[in-house]
Parts: C-alpha cells; sequence; structure tokens
C-alpha cells in the first residue's frame, strides 16, 4: 500500500524564489527544526521524494526542499509538479522569497558570486531573466516573504514564527560541552568559561582516575564554597543570555566549560548545567565531554 493515508507526512515545504533572496536562510531554518531537508532539488525529483515520504514505511513527518534556478532547464517543469502534489494528497506549502532588486545586487557584490542565469554576465541580466521565469511561480505560492532589509538573523526569526509548528520553532538547542585547555579550545563554542579557579581533583591519588561524574569529585570541587558563587553569578548570566540567542533566530548554542585537563572540574560542571536546564520544556539541553577519555 502506498497512500498519503497510510503515511506520517504532515507538511512539506517547497522553498522557491530569487537567488540571493534567502533561501539558504531558510532552509536552515526547518532544518534545525528537525524537518528533512534537500538543496537545489530538480523539480521532476521533487514528485519521486514526495512519493517515498507518502510511503506507508517512511518516517518522515516534516520536509523542506528548495527548488530554483540553479537547476537549469528543468526549472520549467516546477510549476507543473507542484501543481501535481495535490493529486498526491501530500500536505505542501509553497513559500516564495522575494526582494528588490538593490538588495539582490548589494548581496551579490558582498559574496561575489556568479548568478545562476548569467554565469559570465551582470547580475542585473541574471535578475531580469529570474523574473521572468518567477513570475507563475510568485502568484502560485502559498506565503511570499520579502526579504528586503532584513537581516539572516531577522529572517530566521520571521521564518520560525510564521512557518515552523509551535513545538518546533521555540526550543533552543543548548550544549554544555566540556574541555581542557591543554587539549586546545574548542572551534565550536559561542560561550566559553575558564574553571581553572577550583581546586583541582587531579592532584589527588584517589580522586585523579575519576571524573566530574562522580560524586566525590564533585564535592572536592566544591569544598570551599567557590562552585556555589560560580552558580550563583553564572546560572543568572545565562537565563539572560539564552533567550536573548534564541531570539536572534539561534538555533543552538554551544556552552563550553575549560579546565586544565577536561576531567575532573569542568565535567562537574557541565554536568550540573545540563541537569538544571534540561527542566526548562523550552530548551533541549545535552552535555558532552571532549576531553573526558584523554590523559
Amino acid at each position: 500500500m502506498s497512500t498519503a493515508s497510510a503515511s506520517t507526512l504532515q507538511d512539506l515545504v517547497v522553498i522557491t524564489g530569487f537567488s540571493g533572496a534567502g533561501k539558504s536562510t531558510a532552509l536552515a531554518v526547518f532544518e534545525d527544526a528537525g524537518y528533512f531537508c534537500v538543496d537545489n532539488l530538480p523539480p521532476e525529483m521533487i514528485r519521486g521524494l514526495v512519493e517515498l515520504f507518502l510511503h506507508e514505511g517512511s518516517k518522515v513527518q516534516r520536509a523542506a526542499v528548495v527548488s530554483d534556478v540553479r537547476t537549469g532547464e528543468f526549472f520549467d517543469a516546477l510549476l507543473a509538479v507542484l501543481d501535481g502534489l495535490a493529486d498526491l494528497g501530500a500536505p505542501h506549502r509553497i513559500l516564495f522569497l522575494d526582494a528588490d532588486e538593490q538588495t539582490l545586487l548589494n548581496r551579490y557584490k558582498e559574496t561575489r558570486r556568479r548568478h545562476p542565469l548569467a554565469p559570465a554576465g551582470a547580475v542585473t541580466a541574471g535578475i531580469a531573466a529570474e523574473q521572468a521565469l518567477l513570475a507563475p511561480l510568485r502568484e502560485h505560492a502559498h506565503a511570499v516573504v520579502d526579504t528586503t532589509g532584513i537581516s539572516a538573523a531577522g529572517l530566521r526569526r520571521r521564518l520560525a514564527e510564521e512557518f515552523l509548528p509551535r513545538e518546533a520553532s521555540r526550543r533552543l538547542a543548548v550544549t554544555f560541552q566540556s574541555f581542557g585547555h591543554k587539549h586546545g579550545p574548542p572551534r565550536d563554542a559561542d560561550l566559553a568559561f575558564d574553571v581553572r579557579f577550583l581546586p583541582n581533583p587531579h592532584y589527588v591519588p584517589e580522586l585523579e582516575p575519576l571524573t566530574g561524574k562522580d560524586a566525590e569529585v564533585v564535592a572536592y570541587v566544591g569544598r570551599d564554597g567557590h562552585l556555589q558563587e560560580l552558580y550563583d553569578r553564572l546560572q543568572p548570566l545565562l537565563d539572560y543570555l539564552l533567550p536573548r540567542y534564541e531570539a536572534e533566530g539561534k538555533a543552538h548554542l554551544m556552552v563550553a566549560i575549560g579546565c586544565t585537563g577536561g576531567q575532573h572540574r569542568s565535567v562537574a560542571i557541565a554536568e550540573h548545567l545540563a541537569h538544571v536546564y534540561s527542566r526548562r520544556d523550552d530548551l533541549l539541553v545535552e552535555a558532552t565531554h571532549r576531553d573526558i577519555a584523554r590523559r
């Protein structure tokens, strides 16, 4: 059996529009929300992909695809393919991203990329050609978003608020990662805190082979009260920062905690913070330990 009624597909978003209008940013918003995403998909392949989603064995509930003029001559078939999705019974939305000519020109100047419809010519010529191709699609779209004057963060916020399911758009993923300074700083941290001022269990023979996950280590690190003082200051700072990162369109925040080796103090603190913030329904929280097994 291969019918829409037997599938789990709830939402398919087809993203199209002008080159430089923000389609990559839009796709990232859906991807961060857990959608199955495909970029630069030729129109003729959309139907086949949707048929796979509609199969009763598929576990894909939400998907987003970008199809635009980069597909070349295949792009002419997009309108017909989109009309055919209704025949399949596929729940879908067409999101069209627009922008005025000057905005598109400015963005191409910033990135120094060639327009797909004018690889050897002026960007203005490519935009003009694209306008003619996209006019019917714009009329066909379920939603048109004009990105003129909107920053990437602003576009992320708007799409999250208007196009994502409420539960998907309001959960910031936060990773508390421990690390050891002697192994180098983490390259993908958004925030980093150095906790080498706390008592170091490394120099206590019975504690050295343990980690920050062990109660004995936690008690030792907190023996002089400075660990609690750190929490009393750090948690209000995070309470202030997390909603502001989320408001800027941040989907994932990496908070790095560093001690000397990455086995004791930083692990204990990352575990504690993950435990505290995992109680919040608006966050997806995990603790990871980059250097816990290194010596």
